[in-house]
């Protein structure tokens, strides 16, 4: 008889209510890649994502297998208390989990530390024979070839939702806000072109994001993925940061593939704040040259923008409006300075005696501040972040940006409404 695990991609109820409001969403790629190492020969898999799902808290599973990261951990830790009353074994894993594996592993029976691709089957081949470790952690970067497809067919998928691939893991930089370093293994890796170009076809919509952090970051990679993925007519958003995109070439192969968008970490039009956050990739003298050359070849701009650096005063909410509207900033993905655990920041707030508190699900970047700013009140950061947000996304900023934009003004629009609705 077949073990019935399930496999479980959580949301808070409150970054569940943050992401349904907007209608730009992705999905969420870890549980279904996880699911396809899953043997089915011994294993009977359920698959739930809580941002359209529910999870089935009155059936019986033998395994329940948890994603952790930060703002969704006491939510997860309740899930795991709720299923282990019915009798099943909990695993989690995650970037939660390899960030503090002391704290996470006192709410489940099995811990998976660091990156899963092999621990994870090794976890699985254990569990299935009876003796399973009660920590398993990733010593050495697994390799990134012969992966198997992702288990899309056992996700039930809202009908907007968008499909989502990695072609590369890693970020060649060391900003003091991000916690890649700390989840992943310090390099930088890319999976062979025709295993990705294998998975797209794969992909039903022709609409999909790449969830690398820096799809750029190795040049002659990215060219030759981009020259394979021309004859799939995809239409396509990636990260990648601002230093790579003065590169025409670069560029010009990405739009010849089917880039409409590229999400850039700007983070900030401070020099001193970037300086601070140890983004120091990023010149603010060269904005506005590096965006006209991203629209001279017709992609937009996502900009990442945070707020709340030391460096930061009130007028900082004010000012970074008008330096979006006058670049053209096609839309923003704003978020909230967060000190998450293991990081620079973390450690330096936390030594200040500036941390407030530790309730993780207030950890989204979203819809709370966390520390004591240094030039402003925590309430005045909340507030000042709403205000960029409800401006950035008028009707009269949009009209603004455009005049000097001029990108795919149409698709632009239907962009920024679906932003425009989650403020609203």
């Amino acid at each position: 008889m077949k073990e019935k695990i399930l496999m479980v991609q959580p949301e808070n109820k409150e970054i569940n209510r943050f992401r349904r409001l907007q209608i730009n969403n992705f999905a969420q790629v870890t549980m279904p890649y996880l699911a396809a190492f899953v043997d089915e020969g011994y294993y009977e898999i359920t698959l739930v994502d809580e941002y359209c799902q529910r999870l089935p808290y009155k059936k019986r599973f033998g395994l329940v297998a948890i994603t952790v990261n930060t703002p969704n951990a006491t939510h997860c830790y309740e899930i795991s208390a709720r299923f282990k009353k019915n009798g099943a074994k909990v695993v989690m894993g995650g970037p939660h989990a390899t960030l503090l594996p002391d704290e996470v592993s006192r709410y489940c029976d099995y811990l998976i530390v660091g990156e899963a691709e092999g621990t994870w089957v090794q976890f699985l081949d254990d569990f299935r024979n009876g003796y399973p470790n009660k920590i398993y952690k990733s010593v050495e970067a697994p390799g990134l070839s012969c992966l198997p497809l992702p288990r899309w067919d056992l996700l039930k998928r809202n009908r907007v939702m968008k499909g989502a691939i990695f072609a590369t893991r890693g970020c060649p930089y060391n900003c003091r806000y991000c916690n890649l370093k700390q989840i992943y293994h310090n390099c930088f890796r890319a999976r062979p072109v025709g295993d990705v170009v294998l998975e797209l076809k794969a992909i039903k919509s022709k609409f999909f994001v790449f969830w690398d952090d820096n799809l750029f970051a190795d040049k002659t990679y990215a060219i030759r993925l981009f020259q394979e993925m021309k004859p799939l007519k995809s239409k396509w958003a990636a990260q990648a940061s601002l230093r790579d995109c003065m590169d025409d070439d670069l560029l010009k192969a990405a739009k010849e593939a089917g880039c409409l968008y590229l999400f850039i970490g700007i983070e900030s039009f401070s020099e001193e704040s970037l300086n601070y956050a140890g983004k120091n990739i990023n010149r603010v003298s060269e904005y506005e040259e590096i965006i006209e050359k991203i629209h001279r070849h017709g992609i937009m701009v996502q900009a990442g923008i945070i707020f709340g650096f030391d460096n930061d005063s009130i007028e900082v909410f004010y000012k970074t409006l008008e330096a979006c509207e006058q670049l053209g900033i096609d839309g923003a993905t704003v978020s909230i300075l967060t000190p998450f655990p293991k990081t620079p920041i973390y450690g330096q707030f936390k030594d200040e005696g500036r941390l407030l508190g530790s309730d993780w699900a207030k950890y989204n970047s979203k819809t709370a501040v966390v520390f004591e700013p240094k030039n402003m009140s925590a309430d005045e950061l909340f507030e000042g972040y709403n205000y960029f947000r409800k401006r950035f996304y008028s009707v009269g900023s949009f009209i603004k940006r455009m005049k000097k934009s001029r990108t795919n003004i149409i698709i632009n629009f239907f962009i920024n409404l679906g932003y425009r609705m989650g403020v609203r």
